[in-house]
Protein backbone atom coordinates (compact mmCIF):
# COMPACT_ATOMS: atom_id res chain seq x y z
CA UNK A 1 0.00 0.00 0.00
CA UNK A 2 1.75 3.20 -1.15
CA UNK A 3 0.39 6.01 0.99
CA UNK A 4 2.47 8.68 -0.76
CA UNK A 5 1.02 7.77 -4.15
CA UNK A 6 -2.43 7.91 -2.58
CA UNK A 7 -1.83 11.49 -1.46
CA UNK A 8 -0.35 12.52 -4.80
CA UNK A 9 -3.23 11.00 -6.76
CA UNK A 10 -5.86 12.61 -4.58
CA UNK A 11 -4.12 16.00 -4.59
CA UNK A 12 -3.91 15.90 -8.38
CA UNK A 13 -7.58 15.08 -8.55
CA UNK A 14 -8.21 17.90 -6.11
CA UNK A 15 -7.19 20.26 -8.92
CA UNK A 16 -10.81 20.00 -9.97
CA UNK A 17 -11.62 22.51 -7.26
CA UNK A 18 -9.35 25.02 -8.88
CA UNK A 19 -6.88 25.39 -6.04
CA UNK A 20 -9.92 26.13 -3.88
CA UNK A 21 -10.94 28.98 -6.16
CA UNK A 22 -14.38 27.54 -6.81
CA UNK A 23 -16.41 28.80 -9.74
CA UNK A 24 -19.59 30.57 -8.58
CA UNK A 25 -22.79 28.60 -9.06
CA UNK A 26 -24.17 31.34 -11.25
CA UNK A 27 -21.38 30.83 -13.76
CA UNK A 28 -21.42 27.05 -13.47
CA UNK A 29 -25.13 27.02 -14.23
CA UNK A 30 -24.25 27.91 -17.83
CA UNK A 31 -22.59 24.53 -18.30
CA UNK A 32 -24.24 21.30 -19.44
CA UNK A 33 -24.06 19.47 -16.12
CA UNK A 34 -26.46 18.42 -14.74
CA UNK A 35 -29.02 17.78 -17.45
CA UNK A 36 -30.69 14.81 -15.74
CA UNK A 37 -31.18 13.40 -12.21
CA UNK A 38 -28.15 12.57 -10.07
CA UNK A 39 -28.04 9.34 -8.09
CA UNK A 40 -26.67 8.77 -4.58
CA UNK A 41 -25.94 5.05 -4.27
CA UNK A 42 -26.11 4.23 -0.55
CA UNK A 43 -24.76 0.89 0.77
CA UNK A 44 -27.17 0.61 3.72
CA UNK A 45 -30.86 -0.16 4.04
CA UNK A 46 -33.51 2.53 4.17
CA UNK A 47 -34.35 4.01 7.54
CA UNK A 48 -30.92 4.11 9.14
CA UNK A 49 -28.87 7.17 10.01
CA UNK A 50 -26.77 7.17 6.82
CA UNK A 51 -29.80 6.70 4.59
CA UNK A 52 -31.62 9.55 6.35
CA UNK A 53 -28.65 11.87 5.94
CA UNK A 54 -28.31 10.90 2.27
CA UNK A 55 -31.93 11.84 1.60
CA UNK A 56 -31.73 15.12 3.53
CA UNK A 57 -28.48 16.13 1.82
CA UNK A 58 -29.73 14.95 -1.56
CA UNK A 59 -32.75 17.22 -1.30
CA UNK A 60 -30.55 20.18 -0.37
CA UNK A 61 -28.09 19.51 -3.22
CA UNK A 62 -30.99 19.11 -5.65
CA UNK A 63 -32.10 22.68 -4.99
CA UNK A 64 -28.68 23.96 -6.06
CA UNK A 65 -28.23 21.70 -9.07
CA UNK A 66 -31.73 22.17 -10.41
CA UNK A 67 -32.12 18.42 -10.90
CA UNK A 68 -33.47 15.68 -8.61
CA UNK A 69 -30.98 13.76 -6.47
CA UNK A 70 -32.31 10.25 -6.06
CA UNK A 71 -31.19 7.91 -3.30
CA UNK A 72 -30.86 4.24 -4.22
CA UNK A 73 -30.10 1.63 -1.58
CA UNK A 74 -27.82 -1.20 -2.73
CA UNK A 75 -27.17 -3.34 0.32
CA UNK A 76 -24.69 -6.19 0.47
CA UNK A 77 -21.08 -7.36 0.67
CA UNK A 78 -20.17 -4.93 3.45
CA UNK A 79 -20.87 -1.94 1.25
CA UNK A 80 -18.88 -3.27 -1.69
CA UNK A 81 -21.91 -3.95 -3.87
CA UNK A 82 -22.87 -0.28 -3.93
CA UNK A 83 -19.30 1.00 -4.09
CA UNK A 84 -18.33 -1.31 -6.94
CA UNK A 85 -21.45 -0.22 -8.83
CA UNK A 86 -20.30 3.39 -8.58
CA UNK A 87 -16.66 2.62 -9.33
CA UNK A 88 -17.69 0.94 -12.57
CA UNK A 89 -20.25 3.61 -13.55
CA UNK A 90 -19.63 6.23 -16.20
CA UNK A 91 -17.46 9.05 -14.78
CA UNK A 92 -19.97 11.72 -15.69
CA UNK A 93 -21.07 12.96 -12.26
CA UNK A 94 -24.51 11.38 -12.37
CA UNK A 95 -23.71 8.33 -10.23
CA UNK A 96 -22.10 8.99 -6.85
CA UNK A 97 -21.92 7.11 -3.59
CA UNK A 98 -22.67 8.50 -0.18
CA UNK A 99 -20.98 5.84 1.84
CA UNK A 100 -19.18 4.86 5.02
CA UNK A 101 -15.47 4.58 5.68
CA UNK A 102 -16.05 0.81 5.74
CA UNK A 103 -16.56 0.56 1.99
CA UNK A 104 -14.27 3.43 1.01
CA UNK A 105 -11.30 2.63 3.26
CA UNK A 106 -11.54 -0.25 5.75
CA UNK A 107 -12.53 -3.10 3.45
CA UNK A 108 -9.19 -3.02 1.64
CA UNK A 109 -7.59 -4.33 4.85
CA UNK A 110 -10.36 -6.80 5.60
CA UNK A 111 -10.70 -8.61 2.29
CA UNK A 112 -8.11 -10.58 0.37
CA UNK A 113 -9.93 -9.74 -2.85
CA UNK A 114 -12.12 -6.78 -3.74
CA UNK A 115 -13.90 -5.94 -7.01
CA UNK A 116 -12.55 -2.38 -6.92
CA UNK A 117 -9.53 -0.48 -5.62
CA UNK A 118 -10.72 2.51 -3.56
CA UNK A 119 -7.42 4.31 -4.11
CA UNK A 120 -7.51 3.99 -7.90
CA UNK A 121 -11.11 3.54 -8.98
CA UNK A 122 -12.74 6.30 -6.95
CA UNK A 123 -12.44 10.06 -6.64
CA UNK A 124 -12.99 11.06 -3.02
CA UNK A 125 -14.99 14.28 -3.21
CA UNK A 126 -15.75 15.25 0.37
CA UNK A 127 -16.26 13.91 3.84
CA UNK A 128 -19.76 14.66 4.99
CA UNK A 129 -19.26 13.98 8.69
CA UNK A 130 -17.24 12.23 11.34
CA UNK A 131 -19.31 9.47 12.86
CA UNK A 132 -18.78 8.48 16.47
CA UNK A 133 -21.06 5.72 17.75
CA UNK A 134 -22.60 4.79 21.09
CA UNK A 135 -22.17 1.45 22.84
CA UNK A 136 -25.51 0.19 24.18
CA UNK A 137 -26.60 -2.95 26.01
CA UNK A 138 -29.77 -4.89 26.64
CA UNK A 139 -31.21 -4.05 30.11
CA UNK A 140 -30.52 -7.63 31.24
CA UNK A 141 -26.77 -6.93 31.14
CA UNK A 142 -25.65 -5.96 34.67
CA UNK A 143 -23.23 -3.24 33.55
CA UNK A 144 -23.47 0.52 33.87
CA UNK A 145 -20.16 1.67 32.41
CA UNK A 146 -17.32 0.42 30.25
CA UNK A 147 -15.17 -1.11 33.01
CA UNK A 148 -18.11 -3.10 34.40
CA UNK A 149 -19.15 -4.22 30.90
CA UNK A 150 -15.63 -5.45 30.15
CA UNK A 151 -15.56 -7.36 33.44
CA UNK A 152 -18.96 -8.95 32.74
CA UNK A 153 -17.99 -10.00 29.21
CA UNK A 154 -14.79 -11.57 30.47
CA UNK A 155 -16.67 -13.44 33.20
CA UNK A 156 -19.15 -14.81 30.64
CA UNK A 157 -16.72 -16.22 28.11
CA UNK A 158 -18.47 -17.76 25.14
CA UNK A 159 -21.91 -16.57 26.22
CA UNK A 160 -22.02 -13.00 24.85
CA UNK A 161 -23.29 -11.96 21.41
CA UNK A 162 -22.81 -8.53 19.83
CA UNK A 163 -24.27 -7.11 16.65
CA UNK A 164 -23.11 -4.94 13.79
CA UNK A 165 -24.63 -3.35 10.71
CA UNK A 166 -22.19 -5.27 8.55
CA UNK A 167 -18.90 -7.13 8.45
CA UNK A 168 -16.03 -4.67 8.60
CA UNK A 169 -18.05 -1.88 10.17
CA UNK A 170 -16.79 -0.27 13.35
CA UNK A 171 -19.54 -2.15 15.22
CA UNK A 172 -17.94 -5.38 14.02
CA UNK A 173 -14.30 -4.42 14.50
CA UNK A 174 -14.89 -2.75 17.86
CA UNK A 175 -16.67 -5.81 19.17
CA UNK A 176 -14.06 -8.17 17.72
CA UNK A 177 -11.30 -6.13 19.29
CA UNK A 178 -13.09 -6.25 22.66
CA UNK A 179 -13.56 -10.00 22.39
CA UNK A 180 -9.91 -10.64 21.56
CA UNK A 181 -8.56 -8.23 24.18
CA UNK A 182 -10.66 -9.95 26.87
CA UNK A 183 -10.27 -13.49 25.48
CA UNK A 184 -14.07 -13.57 25.80
CA UNK A 185 -14.91 -15.64 22.70
CA UNK A 186 -17.91 -13.46 21.88
CA UNK A 187 -20.20 -14.15 18.92
CA UNK A 188 -20.55 -11.57 16.15
CA UNK A 189 -23.92 -11.28 14.38
CA UNK A 190 -23.97 -9.14 11.22
CA UNK A 191 -27.14 -7.46 9.96
CA UNK A 192 -28.11 -5.56 6.83
CA UNK A 193 -28.49 -2.24 8.57
CA UNK A 194 -28.96 -0.85 12.05
CA UNK A 195 -32.74 -1.28 12.32
CA UNK A 196 -32.80 -5.11 12.41
CA UNK A 197 -29.78 -5.11 14.71
CA UNK A 198 -31.57 -2.88 17.20
CA UNK A 199 -34.66 -5.10 17.12
CA UNK A 200 -32.60 -8.11 18.15
CA UNK A 201 -30.88 -6.11 20.88
CA UNK A 202 -34.29 -5.14 22.24
CA UNK A 203 -35.42 -8.76 22.03
CA UNK A 204 -32.42 -10.04 23.95
CA UNK A 205 -30.84 -12.00 21.08
CA UNK A 206 -27.85 -9.64 21.43
CA UNK A 207 -26.25 -8.41 24.61
CA UNK A 208 -24.63 -5.28 23.18
CA UNK A 209 -23.81 -3.37 20.03
CA UNK A 210 -22.29 -0.13 18.80
CA UNK A 211 -24.84 1.98 16.95
CA UNK A 212 -25.58 5.53 15.85
CA UNK A 213 -27.14 8.01 18.25
CA UNK A 214 -30.04 8.42 15.82
CA UNK A 215 -31.03 4.79 16.27
CA UNK A 216 -30.18 4.54 19.96
CA UNK A 217 -31.73 7.72 21.36
CA UNK A 218 -35.46 6.80 21.15
CA UNK A 219 -34.82 3.52 22.93
CA UNK A 220 -32.53 5.16 25.48
CA UNK A 221 -35.15 7.80 26.21
CA UNK A 222 -37.77 5.07 26.67
CA UNK A 223 -35.50 3.07 28.98
CA UNK A 224 -35.53 0.04 26.70
CA UNK A 225 -31.72 -0.11 26.40
CA UNK A 226 -28.81 1.19 28.46
CA UNK A 227 -25.90 3.35 27.29
CA UNK A 228 -22.33 2.46 28.21
CA UNK A 229 -20.27 5.09 26.40
CA UNK A 230 -19.43 6.75 23.09
CA UNK A 231 -16.38 6.39 20.88
CA UNK A 232 -14.07 9.26 19.99
CA UNK A 233 -12.59 11.94 22.22
CA UNK A 234 -15.67 14.12 22.78
CA UNK A 235 -19.22 13.55 23.94
CA UNK A 236 -22.02 13.68 21.41
CA UNK A 237 -24.11 16.88 21.57
CA UNK A 238 -27.24 14.76 21.17
CA UNK A 239 -26.22 12.52 24.11
CA UNK A 240 -24.44 14.97 26.43
CA UNK A 241 -24.84 12.80 29.52
CA UNK A 242 -23.22 9.74 27.99
CA UNK A 243 -19.46 9.78 28.70
CA UNK A 244 -16.86 8.75 26.18
CA UNK A 245 -15.29 5.35 26.69
CA UNK A 246 -11.94 7.09 26.89
CA UNK A 247 -12.95 9.32 29.80
CA UNK A 248 -14.03 6.22 31.72
CA UNK A 249 -10.41 5.19 31.94
CA UNK A 250 -10.40 2.76 29.02
CA UNK A 251 -7.60 4.20 26.90
CA UNK A 252 -7.45 1.70 24.02
CA UNK A 253 -6.98 3.54 20.69
CA UNK A 254 -9.64 1.23 19.25
CA UNK A 255 -12.31 3.17 21.13
CA UNK A 256 -10.94 6.59 20.15
CA UNK A 257 -11.13 6.15 16.38
CA UNK A 258 -14.31 7.12 14.56
CA UNK A 259 -15.67 6.29 11.17
CA UNK A 260 -16.96 8.81 8.67
CA UNK A 261 -19.51 9.37 5.95
CA UNK A 262 -18.28 10.65 2.60
CA UNK A 263 -19.17 11.18 -1.04
CA UNK A 264 -17.15 9.61 -3.82
CA UNK A 265 -17.42 9.39 -7.60
CA UNK A 266 -15.91 7.15 -10.25
CA UNK A 267 -12.34 8.15 -11.02
CA UNK A 268 -12.07 10.38 -14.08
CA UNK A 269 -15.02 12.71 -13.54
CA UNK A 270 -14.30 15.92 -15.55
CA UNK A 271 -13.10 19.03 -13.75
CA UNK A 272 -16.11 21.18 -14.58
CA UNK A 273 -18.54 18.51 -13.35
CA UNK A 274 -16.79 18.12 -10.02
CA UNK A 275 -16.56 21.89 -9.62
CA UNK A 276 -20.30 22.16 -10.15
CA UNK A 277 -21.20 19.38 -7.76
CA UNK A 278 -18.73 20.45 -5.08
CA UNK A 279 -19.97 24.04 -5.11
CA UNK A 280 -23.56 22.81 -4.78
CA UNK A 281 -22.54 20.50 -1.95
CA UNK A 282 -20.84 23.31 -0.03
CA UNK A 283 -23.92 25.49 -0.24
CA UNK A 284 -26.21 22.58 0.68
CA UNK A 285 -24.09 21.74 3.72
CA UNK A 286 -25.04 25.08 5.29
CA UNK A 287 -28.74 24.41 5.12
CA UNK A 288 -30.24 24.14 8.64
CA UNK A 289 -32.04 20.88 7.84
CA UNK A 290 -28.74 19.24 6.92
CA UNK A 291 -26.95 20.43 10.04
CA UNK A 292 -29.88 19.48 12.25
CA UNK A 293 -29.97 15.97 10.79
CA UNK A 294 -26.24 15.47 11.33
CA UNK A 295 -26.47 16.75 14.90
CA UNK A 296 -29.47 14.54 15.66
CA UNK A 297 -27.48 11.51 14.52
CA UNK A 298 -24.59 12.48 16.78
CA UNK A 299 -22.31 13.23 13.82
CA UNK A 300 -19.89 16.12 13.42
CA UNK A 301 -20.29 18.12 10.21
CA UNK A 302 -17.13 18.16 8.04
CA UNK A 303 -17.69 18.82 4.29
CA UNK A 304 -14.00 19.20 3.53
CA UNK A 305 -12.43 19.58 0.09
CA UNK A 306 -10.62 16.77 -1.77
CA UNK A 307 -7.21 18.02 -0.63
CA UNK A 308 -8.06 17.83 3.07
CA UNK A 309 -10.01 14.63 2.58
CA UNK A 310 -6.90 13.01 1.08
CA UNK A 311 -4.88 13.89 4.18
CA UNK A 312 -7.52 12.46 6.52
CA UNK A 313 -7.74 9.33 4.40
CA UNK A 314 -4.03 8.60 4.64
CA UNK A 315 -3.93 9.22 8.40
CA UNK A 316 -6.93 6.95 8.96
CA UNK A 317 -5.46 4.17 6.84
CA UNK A 318 -2.80 3.42 9.44
CA UNK A 319 -5.28 3.39 12.33
CA UNK A 320 -7.80 1.10 10.67
CA UNK A 321 -5.18 -1.26 9.32
CA UNK A 322 -3.89 -1.77 12.84
CA UNK A 323 -7.41 -2.22 14.24
CA UNK A 324 -8.28 -4.85 11.63
CA UNK A 325 -5.05 -6.74 12.29
CA UNK A 326 -5.53 -6.56 16.07
CA UNK A 327 -9.10 -7.82 15.76
CA UNK A 328 -7.93 -10.64 13.51
CA UNK A 329 -10.72 -9.84 11.08
CA UNK A 330 -9.70 -11.17 7.66
CA UNK A 331 -12.26 -12.13 5.03
CA UNK A 332 -12.25 -13.83 1.64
Amino acid sequence: MNEISTVRRQLLMAGVVGGMGLTPLAALAQGKYPSKPVRFIVPVSAGGAVDTIARTLGEAVSKRLGQPVRVENKVGASGMLATDFVAKSAPDGYTLTLSLSTALLINQFLYNKMPYNPQKDLLLLSQVSAAAVVLVVNPSVPATDMPSLLAWCKANKGKVSYGSWGVGSYAHLGGAYMSKALDADMTHVAYKGEAPMMQDLLGGQLQFCFTSALNAKPFLDAGRIKSIGVTGNARMPVLPNVPTIHEQGVKDPAYLVTGWIAIAAPAGVPKDVVDTFYAALQEASKEPAVQERLNAAGFVSVFNNPVDFAKVYVADMAVWKNLVETAGAKLE
